[in-house]
This record gives structure tokens, C-alpha cells and sequence, in this order.
């Protein structure tokens, strides 16, 4: 089944978990040049030359594995791959009254804080209950019913919490997508991590692609080699507990697991960070009673410590600056404060 044209050429940006291929064309030996555009449109049914041209800039269609611009020509034998940020076949998002907490609207964006445990966007195993199937709900609420297509511009894990962009058009969210792919955007996370730092702040550097043994779990592989995506994230204390430090980080890329593999690989997994290794006692004593008030720092966040805690960007529209910013959610506040007070009474 080819996708709709609303779906057609969403924009890729650095937040986005994997590009998905959907169509690849290996141009005809006879092929005059033409521009990829026209080629393009040719080939897939309900493209616009428009959305064509955005995708182009922001990177999602290669042409023999490499971005071009805009006016490129296609030759014989060329490679041609387009990719979209959804898996193929993606499911329809239906409707559903979710309650949502929306940060901010107008006619062309929606900012919201999205809770832990939510996944962001129907896939395989998560057909419903998705921020995705509620957004289209509350745009549909407030068009009178009209079917409405919420756009993500970029994404954050289940377990994850904080902030998340949405576009209500595809032109607004290529736009958007735009800026993340330039890295004109500003996001903050709020994390805690096993384990006292050394420095006060920190760059971390190296591809991240996924693990050969291990699909669900991402490596860190040599900066600059054929491995991977281009990753970096910086860092700053916050607060020293003693066994483990809050941190904020700031990501100069947005890639898969970015924070979680990244702290991984410096050795500072993320607080109860299931996949990571972040939800064994990595750091202290061999107390019980210190085991025990981990374990219970675990019940109170049963979840890898990340909060997406601030994002700007320009408004896709008004070329407005614009930027949010979130307290800590309930778990890791209450976390924290057990935690600082561990250290300065004890247990």
C-alpha cells in the first residue's frame, strides 16, 4: 500500500530513532538528466515538488548514499533512496480521548509535556494509547471533528519525560524538521547517573548505531568512522549525591538512545536505566540497609532518571523565538530529595 500524501516526505531531524526506507529507485540506463524533484515525482504518486524539495534539504532523500541539493540532476545508474522517520506500513493512528497536558498551541504547533510511560507513536505491540492517537484526538476536537494529521518533529523515549514538538501541517513541520536537521534547535535534558564525575562538564563524542548482538541496544563506535551516526552530547553537574550526580545535558545531535548509550560508554549509566544497566546497584556500599534505600529509590522512579526539560526553537511561522521550559516531574524531584538527604543524614 503506498502512503498517503500527508505522510509523504516528513521531514527527517537528529531526535528521530532510525530512517526508514520506503522507496529506492536505480535510474534507468537511458535516463537524460533531469532534476531529482521531477524524477521523484515521477516515480511516487501524490509527491508535490514542494515536499519533494524539503526532504532534499533536510537530508532524507540520498542519492548513492550521499545528500545532495535541491537542484541535483539524476544520471544513469544512480541510487536514489528516500526515507521517512515511520516504518513502512505504519499503522492509522486513530483517535482516542487520552488526556494530554499541552504546554503550548497555536494554528501551527502544539508543545506538550509528555509523562513517563507513554509511547509517543503507534508502532508494532503499540497500536493505541500513544500521544500520537491522543493528539489526533484533541485536533480533531477542536476542528469540529474534522480528521487532523499531528506532525512529530522529533521524539523521546517511552520511559523518557519532558518536552515534545508537534506541527500541525506537513509544511509547518518541514519547516521545523529543518531546524533540528541544522542544529539551530536548543534542548536540555535533566538526567541522573551512576557514579561522582571527575569534571564539572564534559563533551561525549562517537557514533551511535545499534549493537550487532543486540538490535534494541545501542553502541558507541570510533567518531568519524563507517559506523554509525554522528552523535555528541555535553554535559554539567548539577548536583553530587555521592554515588550518583545529577546532570543536564545538552544535545548537539539528537540520535537513538543518545543520553542513555552515551553516559553508558563514559561509564555512567543513567539512574534505573533498564536497558543500560543503570537498574543494578552500580555504585556504594555492601550495606543492606543501603541496598534497600536504592531499591526504594527505584520504586519511586521505575524508569531510566531522564526529563527533557527544555526546548527553543523559531516559530515555523512568525520567525518567533520560542522557548519552554519544564519543572522536574514528580518521580525524580522526590528522588532526588531522598537522595540529598541520604547524603546529608544518612540512611
Amino acid at each position: 500500500m503506498e502512503p498517503e500524501e500527508n505522510n509523504i516526505f516528513e521531514i527527517h531531524n537528529n531526535e528521530t530513532p532510525d530512517l526508514h526506507e520506503h522507496y529506492n529507485f536505480i535510474v534507468d540506463k537511458g535516463q537524460s538528466l533531469l532534476r531529482i524533484d521531477k524524477y521523484i515525482q515521477m516515480k511516487i504518486e501524490n509527491a508535490t515538488r514542494s515536499k519533494i524539495q524539503e526532504s532534499v534539504k533536510a537530508g532524507k532523500v540520498l542519492v548513492n548514499e550521499k545528500t545532495i541539493k535541491s537542484n541535483y540532476k539524476v544520471k544513469p545508474m544512480d541510487n536514489i533512496q528516500v526515507f521517512f522517520d515511520n516504518p513502512p506500513r505504519e499503522v492509522e493512528i486513530t483517535p482516542q480521548d487520552i488526556p494530554i497536558e499541552i504546554v503550548y498551541e497555536d494554528d501551527d504547533i502544539i508543545v506538550v509535556n509528555k509523562p513517563a510511560g507513554m509511547v509517543v507513536h503507534p508502532a508494532y505491540s503499540n497500536y493505541d494509547g500513544t500521544l500520537l492517537n491522543a493528539l489526533t484526538f484533541h485536533m480533531s476536537k477542536s476542528d469540529l471533528g474534522k480528521p487532523k494529521t499531528p506532525f512529530l518533529v522529533h521524539r523521546i523515549d517511552k520511559n523518557t519525560s519532558g518536552l515534545l514538538l508537534i506541527a500541525k501541517s506537513d509544511t509547518m513541520h518541514a519547516r521545523l524538521a529543518k531546524q533540528f536537521f541544522d542544529h539551530t534547535t536548543e534542548r536540555k535534558y535533566i538526567a541522573l547517573a551512576w557514579g561522582d564525575f571527575k569534571e564539572e562538564e564534559g563533551t561525549i563524542r562517537g557514533n551511535i548505531a545499534r549493537c550487532p548482538k543486540d538490535r534494541r541496544v545501542m553502541c558507541i563506535f570510533e567518531e568519524g568512522g563507517e559506523i554509525g551516526k554522528h552523535a555528541v552530547t555535553h554535559y554539567k553537574i548539577l548536583e553530587r549525591f555521592g554515588y550518583i550526580t545529577a546532570i543536564e545535558c545538552q544535545l548537539e545531535t539528537g540520535r537513538t538512545h543518545q543520553i542513555r548509550a552515551h553516559m553508558k560508554h563514559i561509564g555512567h549509566p543513567l539512574f534505573n536505566d533498564d536497558t543500560y544497566g543503570g537498574d543494578a546497584i552500580l555504585k556504594g556500599t555492601t550495606f543492606t540497609k543501603y541496598k534497600q534505600f536504592v531499591n526504594n529509590c527505584f520504586k519511586i522512579i521505575p524508569r531510566q532518571a531522564l526529563h527533557a526539560r527544555s526546548l527553543g526553537f523559531t516559530h515555523p511561522r512568525t520567525n518567533e523565538k520560542m522557548h519552554f521550559e519544564l519543572e522536574l516531574p514528580q518521580d525524580m524531584h522526590d528522588v532526588m530529595a531522598k537522595w540529598r538527604a541520604y547524603g546529608e543524614n544518612g540512611y
